[in-house]
């Protein structure tokens, strides 16, 4: 009887297909001003029309967010999925910026107010690579405070094997004026203790391109891992990137922000270091201009992946497998300074980066429920803001 349970049980054995390459950079720098929530939806744009064969391959699917996320222009341009092709009641509208046609060749999936069953979706999504032979790129969108409720689900997803990305957008109190229903806090630990997740929190929109691709590069394959991206509404004027021109040092960029984290700033002699995530990137970059001005030359760190740093510093210490290289990079013993980290966040989620060259540390982020307010008026008031970081970094560097 077990033996014809067995045989009836058994799977026949399906032919694998590897993964289509996905290309590293798109070539391109953005310009302006962008947020990293829109450079998401840009990002899955430029990929139809750079690598086909990948977008082929990517499902999104989303909890009743699909514009507010930024993923208008990927939904008309690869439709929503349906069992059957339905009619398009606006398809005449010429006001209609959202063009929702229903179709079985559709790449995305809208759920409705489910953020439980749509990481049960991407679980399974995320498995055809084992399964069926079959690797699928499933991108899961959702409010970033829900993140939370929907982990549990997730999680059990990755440990059976499905591989996917989850993305929060908006985060933090960025998103000043929705309070603190929509205001995320505690969610930057989840991309340092989630197992088989890698995390990322872009401040910039290339470095959102960036960490895309890595994350899609890792999906559908054996010893692949899912991703959780954190992103922001909070517009950021690209130029503060400052992406570098040459291609080889463009690349030696990109190879440091993939792997956790990459110098922005470094003058002759620094005093403090300044280690930012996120949307307060660019307090930091300002608050780094006034402290040069009175004589505290200040590096900037924009950390975009806390949890491979972490993953780094035990890979040092002989715990974990990591790439230990990027701590030399991010942050060299040569420049050890007293160090202030910051984020849109709660501030434990850098503060082991003091053990990194052991130094002076003061960690700012956010530890009460969100405000109402301007994104200024917020910053100040959870102590995230240029005027803060500058206080922290007077008081140890004095």
């Amino acid at each position: 009887m077990c033996a014809q349970t067995a045989r009836r049980l058994r799977r026949p054995d399906l032919p694998s297909h590897t993964p289509p390459e996905v290309p590293a950079d798109f070539g391109r720098t953005p310009t302006g001003t962008a947020t990293t929530q829109a450079a998401l939806g840009r990002a899955l744009l430029d990929l139809t029309r750079v690598a086909p064969e990948v977008a082929r391959r990517v499902i999104t699917v989303s909890p009743d967010v699909s514009s507010s996320t930024n993923l208008g222009g990927w939904v008309n341009k690869v439709g929503v999925w349906a069992a059957h092709e339905r009619t398009d009641w606006f398809a005449d509208d010429a006001e209609t910026i959202l063009h929702w046609r229903e179709r079985p060749t559709g790449q995305h999936i809208e759920l409705g107010i489910a953020e439980t069953n749509l990481v049960g979706l991407l679980g399974e999504l995320g498995a055809t690579w084992s399964r069926w032979g079959q690797p699928l790129f499933p991108i899961g969108v959702l409010y970033d405070p829900f993140v939370e409720r929907a982990l549990e689900p997730w999680s059990f997803g990755i440990y059976a094997g499905g591989q996917s990305i989850l993305v929060g957008t908006p985060s933090g109190v960025s998103l000043a004026p929705e309070g603190g229903a929509h205001q995320s806090i505690t969610t930057p630990s989840i991309g340092i203790e989630q197992p088989g997740c890698i995390a990322y929190e872009p401040a910039f929109a290339i470095d959102t391109e960036w960490c895309l691709l890595a994350c899609l590069a890792r999906l559908g394959r054996p010893g692949g891992s899912s991703a959780y991206l954190r992103l922001s509404t909070r517009p950021v004027s690209q130029k503060l990137a400052a992406v570098p021109a040459d291609p080889a040092v463009r690349e030696r960029r990109r190879r440091h922000a993939v792997a956790g984290a990459y110098r922005i700033r470094q003058p002759d002699n620094p005093q403090v270091t300044i280690a930012a995530m996120g949307a307060v990137v660019p307090e930091a970059l300002a608050a780094a201009e006034r402290l040069d001005e009175i004589g505290v030359p200040a590096d900037v760190v924009c950390v975009t992946s806390p949890g491979l740093l972490f993953r780094a510093l035990r890979a040092r210490q002989g715990q974990e497998q990591g790439e230990a290289w990027i701590l030399g990079q991010a942050l060299p013993a040569d420049r050890a300074a007293p160090l202030v980290t910051v984020l849109d966040g709660h501030p434990h989620t850098l503060a082991f980066l003091a053990t990194i060259n052991r130094v002076p540390h003061t960690a700012l982020g956010v530890t009460q429920f969100g405000q109402s307010g301007t994104a200024e008026e917020l910053y100040r008031h959870h102590g995230i803001h240029a005027d803060s970081i500058i206080h922290a970094a007077l008081d140890l560097a004095g």
